[in-house]
C-alpha cells in the first residue's frame, strides 16, 4: 500500500510543476486522496461488500469532489489533476500512467445491465478538462482527448480526439500532408479538420500530388536500374512500356472532391 502511495506521489511531482514537495502532494491534492479511498472502496466491492464500497465512494466524493465508482478499475501512476467534477463509471478501466483533468466524465450510453457501458483508457492516455468519453469502447495507448471533446467512438493509439462530436486527428497523416504541401510552397495549417468542401478538396489535391511525386521517384529508380543494366540501349527502350502511357487528367474525380 505504501509503495503504491509513494509511486502516486512521485508521478504527481513529475507531471505537475506546481507541486513543490511530497508533503504538499500528500496533504493538498484531492486527486491523490480520491485514488487512495477508491482502492479501499474497490477492495470492498470485489469482496462482495457492495454497500460499504458505495458508501466509501460517496464519502470520497463528498471530501474531494471526485466520483469514482467502486467497480471501476484504476491502474498505477494515474494522476487526476485538480479533479473537481470528475466522474468515472462502474465499468471504466483506466490504464497505467493516464492523466485526467477536472470535469472529465468517463460515462456510458447504454442502459443494459451487465454490458460494458464505460470506456477503457489504455496506458498513457491524457483526457483534457471537461471532456466526456461515453461508451464501452477503447481509447488507445498514448492518445489524447482535447478539452471539451465529446468522444463516442474508439480512438486509435497515439491519435488526438477534439470537438463535439469528437473527430480523430491522425498526427502522422497530418504531418505527411504538411510536408508535401511545404514542398509545393503551400501551408496546409490553414485547413480545417471538419467537413468544409474546399478544405477537403485541397487535402485531396495535396494527397494526390504527394502520391504522384512518390510514383515519379519510383519510376526514375526503375529507369536508373534499367539504364545501368544496358548502357548501349536507347533510353526509350529501357523505360517500361506501362510507364510510357499518356497521362490522363481525371477532371471528374476533382469535381467530386468539391461537391
Amino acid at each position: 500500500m505504501f509503495a503504491r502511495l509513494r509511486e502516486d506521489i512521485a508521478c504527481i511531482l513529475e507531471r505537475d510543476p506546481a507541486a513543490r514537495s511530497r508533503w504538499e502532494v500528500l496533504t493538498c491534492y484531492p486527486g491523490l486522496h480520491a485514488l487512495v479511498m477508491h482502492r479501499l472502496a474497490h477492495g470492498l466491492w470485489r469482496r462482495g461488500l457492495r454497500w460499504p464500497g458505495r458508501f466509501v465512494s460517496h464519502v470520497a466524493r463528498w471530501l474531494t469532489g471526485i466520483e469514482i465508482h467502486p467497480g471501476a478499475t484504476i491502474g498505477r501512476r494515474v494522476f487526476i489533476d485538480h479533479g473537481m467534477g470528475v466522474v468515472i463509471g462502474e465499468m471504466a478501466e483506466v490504464g497505467d500512467g493516464c492523466t485526467i483533468y477536472q470535469g472529465v466524465t468517463l460515462g456510458g450510453t447504454s442502459l443494459v445491465k451487465g454490458a460494458k457501458r464505460h470506456p477503457t483508457l489504455e496506458a498513457g492516455v491524457i483526457v483534457g478538462a471537461n471532456a466526456a468519453v461515453l461508451g464501452g469502447f477503447t481509447v488507445g495507448a498514448g492518445a489524447r482527448v482535447g478539452s471539451g471533446a465529446v468522444v463516442t467512438k474508439p480512438v486509435p493509439a497515439g491519435a488526438t480526439a477534439v470537438g463535439n462530436p469528437a473527430r480523430i486527428i491522425q498526427a502522422e497523416l497530418d504531418q505527411q500532408r504538411e510536408t508535401a504541401a511545404a514542398r509545393m510552397g503551400f501551408s496546409a495549417y490553414g485547413l480545417t479538420q471538419g467537413d468544409d468542401p474546399v478544405a477537403q478538396a485541397l487535402k485531396g489535391l495535396i494527397d494526390n500530388a504527394g502520391s504522384q511525386e512518390a510514383q515519379i521517384a519510383m519510376l526514375w529508380q526503375a529507369i536508373e536500374k534499367l539504364s545501368a543494366r544496358s548502357r548501349e540501349l536507347p533510353l526509350s527502350d529501357c523505360v517500361p512500356q506501362e510507364a510510357r502511357t499518356e497521362a490522363a487528367f481525371d477532371a471528374e474525380r476533382l469535381n467530386r472532391l468539391v461537391k
